[in-house]
């Protein structure tokens, strides 16, 4: 089988869903091959420009510093310098924004717009089907698909479709395969397909266009496609990277990504899609994590290990105290108990975790309760501090909008960041999305959020009178302006974010 990591997501890491696939398939004895074609799309794009010699002075020098700016991202010294670090991010990028315009598009390192194909829109993705040759990237998979396919003679092509930003993509690339190998089945899943097909009404817009849509984990469903129901149960198989061009990617160091779970262990947070969409939560037991992670570790000799739970449980952390990696590594964590304690802080740094996301949402005790999100904002206080005490850095993750929310509790917010602000590394802001499937629609004025059959969204009066204008009002004129506030956004990596932010630690 062929599996695709289609463009456009940050370039920075392998995907985590083809290896995934990948070791299952293998451990079963079945033939697998994995294409990284976002990455090689980027620099399909990136190496088509003629070093801009036709523009403004950016673009300019831009385009004839290009290699020496990627190799820079690869390399430490690079890091040691946030304004060189930001410059070069934001000439590579300028190189692929003006690639982009070329074709009227919208196109970054994390990002890509189509402003006449809506990813939230069915027919627009039918649109891109049938029509391949329209898309930017493809004078890449033109070329490169035949290559592949015809070296491998796969079975069938699966695509890994997480992101809105790769779905135009996909949609051109599975309908180029469709046109030239007519017989191949064609397969999607990914983050994004769940949501879709868990969507409340669904009903499939692809029917004959793809042959198989797969919701949640897709290691049985493959393996019961392509060997005949071998598989039994609720399987484990280790990621398998082999394969991937591991030292390609834009980081100084090849960062290892791994999933302990599946799911969210909390899953009572009133607004999380995972509780919306009824994704069960699927724990590797943790003595497997470190088993696993310890032999990835040997194959891939990794910089930094990035843990893709929706949060790691303090199990886990615990296991990885007890039993440490012996490679620096970061994720998602809920902010429980165990991280008020300084003991215990102290020994997670020292198992290597260099930085903790923690998705705290609000500064207000009250919108807190009002959201399920289980957590005392003077525990908060406390796992910050002994956070900061043990030399881990914070990125912490707000939400601003939620229904129980207003201009107080948002200001509350500021007042604690502000007071916190020497224990906050890095910030995340956000505005408030209304998940379709949200228990939170019932008893809301609700409205279309987006013309698209396929968004996961609905737009709804605030019962508070806190709209969106009046969100980002207060965050543009008064929460980002306050200077310790304004310090922290400061240290955000551009367009790498959190995928960069460790190696800023």
């Amino acid at each position: 089988m062929l599996l695709i990591h289609p463009p456009l997501a940050k370039p920075c890491e392998p995907p985590a869903g083809i290896p995934l696939l990948a070791g299952a398939l293998r451990k079963n004895g079945l033939a697998c091959t994995v294409l990284d074609a976002n990455l090689e799309g980027i620099f399909s794009l990136l190496g088509a420009q003629p070093l801009l010699k036709i523009g403004d002075t950016w673009s300019k020098r831009a385009g004839r510093n290009l290699e020496n700016n990627l190799s820079s991202l690869r390399s430490w010294s690079l890091y040691q310098n946030p304004s060189r670090y930001n410059r070069a991010v934001a000439d590579v990028n300028r190189v692929l924004d003006m690639a982009g315009r070329a074709h009227g598009l919208s196109v970054n390192l994390a990002n890509y717009q189509d402003p006449l194909l809506s990813s939230l829109k069915s027919s627009d993705l039918l649109q891109a089907w049938q029509n391949p040759q329209d898309n930017i990237f493809h004078p890449y998979f033109a070329r490169r698909l035949p290559q592949v396919l015809e070296k491998f003679c796969p079975r069938a092509v699966g695509f890994s479709l997480n992101y809105l930003s790769q779905a135009i993509t996909t949609f051109a690339m599975a309908g180029f395969i469709k046109r030239h190998f007519p017989g191949l089945p064609v397969v999607l899943g990914g983050g994004l397909i769940t949501s879709w097909l868990r969507r409340p009404g669904w009903r499939n817009p692809f029917s004959g266009m793809v042959d198989h849509l797969v919701a949640g984990p897709g290691e049985g469903p493959l393996l019961d496609l392509l060997g005949g129901g071998i598989h039994q149960g609720n399987v484990h198989y280790c990621p398998d990277y082999s394969g991937l061009p591991l030292a390609d990617y834009l980081a100084p160091g090849f960062i290892l990504p791994y999933a302990a779970s599946s799911g969210c262990y909390w899953q009572k947070c009133s607004f999380c899609p995972e509780s919306a969409e009824k994704n069960p939560y699927l724990p590797v037991p943790v003595e497997q994590v470190v088993d696993d992670i310890t032999n990835l570790s040997e194959a891939t000799k990794p910089t930094l290990i990035h843990f893709l739970d929706n949060a790691v449980s303090p199990a886990l952390l615990r296991q990885l105290i007890a039993q440490p990696p012996g490679v620096k590594w970061y994720g998602f964590s809920r902010i429980v108990p165990e991280l008020a304690d300084v003991t215990f802080c102290q020994a997670l740094k020292e198992s290597g975790c260099v930085m903790l996301k923690l998705g705290l949402e609000s500064g207000d005790q009250t919108v807190l309760n009002a959201t399920d999100k289980g957590i005392n904002i003077t525990m908060v206080s406390s796992a910050l501090r002994a956070l900061e005490k043990a030399g881990i850095a914070t990125f912490v993750y707000l939400l601003f909008g939620t229904p129980a929310e207003s201009l107080a509790e948002a200001r509350a917010t500021m007042d604690f960041v502000v007071s916190h602000h020497s224990a906050i590394t890095f910030l995340n802001l956000a505005v408030f999305n209304m998940p379709i499937s949200s228990s939170e629609v019932h008893g809301l004025t609700t409205s279309t959020f987006s013309e698209g059959d396929l968004s996961l969204y609905t737009d709804f009066e605030h019962p508070l009178g806190w709209d969106r204008q009046s969100i980002r009002r207060f965050l543009d004129e008064e929460f980002k302006r306050h200077p310790a506030i304004d310090a922290i956004l400061k240290r955000i990596p551009p367009i790498f974010t959190s995928n960069h932010a460790p190696f800023f630690c």
